[in-house]
């Protein structure tokens, strides 16, 4: 991009570091707009640090800690994130933006079954995904890894729990999956061009990540690493090109979301998928009784059972 036009960028950027001077952020229902700037980078409409109702019981101080380990889990919870992934990095708002991969009242909605894992999924055991996954976990030295019974996922599990007070039980609210390309625009990854890709980059993305894919700060504050030993490790969610794409389309880039096409989210996402990241030492595990995903380029073979 123009220099003049990366001044800008920078200078936006800095408005994070001044949410008092921040205008009011454009809602949808009870999420942030997807169509926010950068100014309201660290607003959350429901924020247990200063909500009133909560008391000095163990129910709410776990609630509390659940927050700040959700929008800080190097800090936090370094056992259990080595690198310097924290949940809200994608979980935007903590977990509270539109488009952004939301969690207000997904509680309800578990448990669910798994595909990768073949059962049933408790809100706990999917919180215990994102740590050995996400935050790669599996990377820590000498660290026991997290289970559902962690005092670590329990305050993440209480956080989300409160995020879906009201909420139906038993029912997806309307914002979950919106962040998925439809199945008529996904082009075969063997289409996919990690050159356009790179180009896409570096002239769409590496205002706020850097050419280098391990972001810019500003302050104290800094995007996740996109690949490389900090980043998600190659069982994650996101090492999915499709799941990325999808990421990457609805909430990308973060000034103007929605702008990219299907066809540049997904080729942004596979060379960002092209990159090295920490292995995940449990793939193998994975995909036993459902068939492998097409976009699971991290899996070199096709799991023993066939599927």
């Amino acid at each position: 991009m123009k220099r003049p036009y990366k001044l800008v960028v920078l200078l936006l950027l800095s408005l994070t570091a001044c949410k008092s001077n921040a205008p009011p952020s454009k809602m949808s229902g009870p999420l942030i707009s997807s169509g926010t700037s950068m100014a309201t980078a660290w607003e959350f409409p429901k924020n247990p640090l200063n909500d009133r109702s909560l008391d000095d019981s163990k129910l709410s101080n776990e609630i509390r800690w659940g927050f700040k380990i959700f929008t800080n889990t190097p800090h936090e919870a370094p056992q259990f994130a080595p690198g310097k992934m924290s949940c809200n990095n994608c979980h935007l708002n903590g977990g509270q933006r539109e488009r952004s991969l939301p969690l207000v009242g997904i509680a309800g909605s578990f448990p669910e079954y798994n595909k990768r894992s073949g059962r049933l999924y408790s809100l706990g055991d999917r919180v215990v995904d994102c740590f050995v996954r996400s935050e790669n976990a599996t990377g820590a030295i000498e660290t026991e890894l997290p289970n559902s019974t962690s005092k670590e996922v329990l305050a993440v599990s209480a956080y989300l729990t409160w995020l879906a007070r009201g909420y139906e039980v038993g029912k997806n609210p309307s914002w979950r999956g919106q962040n998925t390309i439809d199945t008529a625009k996904l082009i075969s990854i063997q289409k996919l061009d990690v050159k356009k890709g790179e180009a896409l980059f570096i002239d769409r993305c590496s205002n706020c990540h850097g050419e280098n894919g391990q972001g810019v700060a500003v302050g104290d504050k800094k995007p996740g690493p996109l690949w490389g030993p900090d980043s998600w490790n190659d069982g994650a969610g996101a090492a999915r090109v499709y799941t990325l794409a999808g990421i990457i389309r609805y909430s990308m880039p973060y000034m103007n979301p929605g702008s990219l096409t299907d066809e540049e989210a997904q080729n942004l996402a596979v060379f960002i998928d092209s990159k090295p990241r920490p292995a995940y030492p449990f793939k193998n595990q994975d995909y036993r009784t459902e068939k492998l995903p097409v976009d699971g380029v991290y899996y070199k073979t096709v799991p023993a059972s066939g599927n």
